[in-house]
């Protein structure tokens, strides 16, 4: 089998396929992974073949536009106004990245077209004739009248209502079928349509920390995360191994590519909590530009890979992408979550359902006395660290890339 794996966006959406293509080379078939081409050194790293899509909506992220949307997570009136607005600034460079996906689709000789649902790439498959699977990294793609659509910030419902707020997903996407369409029918030389039904979709998380419908069709499996094998090779710099040594674990606060408008209000809150709260903290500037300075008690880094680092660390704060979430729940450890925009709210709620972390901390209220409180309770409380403990010992031994691997087998060879 070789599979076209098609995805789009940040570091949460890139690794989580990286690691899907990583299993699927190790179970002996063929994986080729298209993404934003900022990413070809961390892909290739893992040995896995690469095509480059152009950045497109990623050069947005630090645009003030895009910052005040993300900030304001969408709410209200002037965040639905900000929003649609970013829209229009996302179509054109959307039209750049379809037609890099089309390119890539009509040389890679894939017999199975698995994409994330930041790339419509199901249509590629339809032109290539091969079964499309649908890689949701998150709730909210596959309706139900369980619980509502959790990518959508709504206040609490009516049971009866849930299957109705998936509809709002629906129209986010639908505000994209005109660059859609084109590429469909310009490019891939299909007639206008929505392009085919998925013939699986993998719901690459978890069970134990987040609801499923069971009711759902055999075509929808959650699988459990998708983790990336760990870099044996990877070492730490002298700065970070030293400053781990010099002292108790710290604590671990990073944003991912989220940090709002103002990343030095930010920082400053962060280090004045950290300083608040009595204890040594790792603060990751990452792509969202967190602006901090180090001292005796606070390490600024870039970055460092999640699995190796929140092992070290007695709590990780953090935004709650996807990602993040998996790497924390991973390495049983304790969790402050302070959710920006889509899914964030959800994991940072499900995290605190679970007894890993506290009340979420939105970010546009957070404050040092309220990010020093949840450091200190979190950090400290005994019943939090075990149940982190307890639970990530039963994500780990989900192995939900190979899962995938084998559900994906399952369909190319006609068993679906």
């Amino acid at each position: 089998m070789k599979a076209l794996l098609v995805t789009h966006g940040t570091r949460g959406d890139v690794q989580p396929l990286l690691a899907l293509a990583v299993a699927l080379k190790k179970a002996g078939h063929e994986a080729l992974l298209a993404a934003p081409k900022s990413f070809a050194t961390s892909v290739r790293a893992q040995d896995v073949e690469f095509a480059a899509l152009d950045n497109g909506p990623n050069r947005l992220l630090e645009d003030p536009l895009m910052a005040e949307a993300i900030e304001g997570g969408y709410r209200g009136v002037r965040g639905k106004i900000t929003a649609l607005a970013a829209i229009r600034r996302i179509k054109p460079l959307m039209a750049d990245v379809l037609r890099d996906v089309g390119a890539v689709a009509r040389s890679s000789g894939a017999d199975v077209v698995v994409h994330t649902p930041s790339v419509p790439a199901q249509h590629a498959a339809e032109a290539l004739g091969v079964p499309a699977v649908l890689a949701a990294l998150q709730p909210g793609w596959v309706p139900t009248s369980e619980f509502p659509c959790p990518m959508v910030p709504l206040p609490r419902l009516p049971r009866f209502l849930n299957r109705a707020t998936y509809l709002t997903v629906s129209a986010t996407l639908r505000a994209y079928s005109g660059v859609v369409n084109a590429w469909r029918t310009d490019d891939l030389g299909l007639p206008r349509g929505q392009g085919p039904r998925h013939a699986l979709v993998l719901q690459a998380f978890s069970s134990l920390v987040t609801p499923v419908d069971p009711t759902w069709q055999d075509s929808v499996r959650t699988t459990g995360f998708w983790y990336l094998p760990r870099v044996t090779t990877w070492t730490p710099d002298a700065a970070l191994k030293a400053f781990l040594e010099a002292g108790p674990a710290p604590v671990y606060v990073g944003f991912g590519s989220m940090a709002g408008r103002d990343a030095q209000r930010t920082g400053d809150i962060v280090a004045e909590a950290v300083r608040a709260a009595g204890v040594r903290a790792i603060v990751a500037t990452g792509w969202g530009g967190l602006a901090a300075r180090s001292s005796d008690d606070l390490l600024v880094i870039d970055q460092a890979p999640h699995d190796w680092l929140f092992g070290k660390v007695a709590a990780v704060v953090h935004h709650g992408g996807g990602g993040t979430t998996a790497a924390a729940l991973a390495a049983g450890v304790p969790q402050v979550v302070c959710p920006f925009v889509a899914d964030q709210p959800h994991w940072a709620q499900r995290m605190h359902a679970v007894g890993v972390a506290p009340q979420p901390l939105l970010h546009k209220k957070l404050t040092v006395a309220s990010l020093a409180e949840a450091i200190t309770h979190t950090a400290s409380d005994p019943a939090i660290r075990r149940r982190a403990v307890e639970l990530g010992e039963q994500v780990r031994s989900q192995d939900g890339v190979g899962v995938a691997v084998r559900e994906l087998e399952r369909i190319r060879n006609g068993r679906c």
